[in-house]
């Protein structure tokens, strides 16, 4: 039986179950392409829910003109876009590039990531593959109007055609040729100097795994030497929601000093690293024991952007984030 059988099946015999079972096979991508829209993890996981939710409510609409895939992206896409509609968001005027620009921003899992790519026989896990989820690309989309970054997002990451797009969006294929062309410069001004405009999403490297082990071994240390060692003269350090941001390896490392050095209140703490891959990028999630204190408790998590064997920049979130990567809190 086809797909589309099983969903119509579900469809006239109300069977709930079923049809939570079909749609629930795209949840993961529907996840990413949330995620890329609205630039926060949180909100992706929502938004999502609600996206198969409202498929269940308004199932008879489905009628088999497009596929179930492509319905569910219609709806998740509407759902994106009431959202934004609600809730308009602008990033902050600055230096292009900057990712302290997107104070919402969230780093997303790759653990979340593995269940479709292990799927390697199937055409949503190659989409997933190829997707560009870095931080500095979601970043950079957040500087298009919605309607625009849903365009680029499946015209450019997921490969639809502008007849496809112009279907699931209710425009004119002018209008989506249109929107696209409108959309690919303003992605290409915002994205940093040495990143390609595309490019493909992989499993962290060998290299980036001895870099991310010396950086959590600098922290571990408090060896603000041997941390510096690993920096670019460029880097860049930021800390969304807050609006700093930190310019060249002497900024940086004066700040990094100031939270862990000799004189900071954190110098008497022990600090452990736990190493994870964030946005295809290595990160590290950063917990610190107190003096008196019986476990280690959530500090950072760092996401680590790596050029020429070298960190080019640190974005550094709050600890709430720790839950979506199924990190304990506190660490014994």
């Amino acid at each position: 039986m086809s797909e589309d059988s099983e969903v119509f099946a579900a469809v006239r015999a109300a069977d709930g179950t079923a049809f939570a079972g079909l749609a629930e096979r795209y949840r993961w991508e529907l996840r990413v392409y949330c995620y890329r829209m609205l630039g926060c993890f949180d909100d992706a996981e929502d938004l999502v829910q609600e996206a198969l939710l409202r498929a269940w409510r308004y199932r008879g609409s489905f009628q088999g003109r497009s596929t179930f895939r492509a319905w569910l992206y219609r709806i998740a896409t509407n759902v994106c876009l009431d959202f934004l509609d609600r809730h308009p968001r602008h990033p902050t005027p600055g230096q292009t590039g900057r990712l302290a620009q997107v104070p919402w921003l969230q780093p997303y899992p790759d653990r979340l990531l593995e269940p479709v790519a292990a799927r390697e026989a199937e055409p949503e896990a190659v989409v997933i593959a190829r997707e560009t989820i870095e931080l500095a690309f979601v970043v950079a989309i957040q500087h298009l109007p919605p309607r625009q970054r849903a365009v680029l997002i499946l015209r450019d990451m997921l490969g639809w055609s502008a007849a496809e797009t112009a279907a699931l969006l209710e425009m004119s294929v002018a209008a989506v040729k249109s929107a696209l062309q409108r959309a690919r410069p303003v992605l290409r001004e915002h994205l940093p100097q040495r990143r390609a405009v595309q490019a493909t999403a992989t499993p962290l490297a060998d290299r980036e795994r001895e870099l991310l082990r010396r950086f959590m071994a600098a922290h571990e240390r408090t060896d603000i030497a041997a941390f510096a060692e690993l920096l670019s003269e460029d880097v860049r350090l930021s800390m969304p929601p807050l609006p700093y941001i930190f310019t060249g390896r002497a900024e940086v490392v004066a700040f990094v000093e100031n939270a862990m050095g000799s004189g900071s209140p954190l110098h008497r703490g022990q600090w452990r690293g736990v190493p994870l891959a964030a946005n295809r990028q290595p990160a590290m999630a950063g917990y610190i024991r107190l003096p008196g204190d019986a476990t280690y408790r959530p500090q950072v998590l760092d996401v680590l952007r790596v050029e020429d064997g070298e960190i080019t920049e640190i974005v550094a979130f709050e600890p709430r984030v720790f839950g979506a990567f199924g990190l304990p809190a506190p660490l014994p």
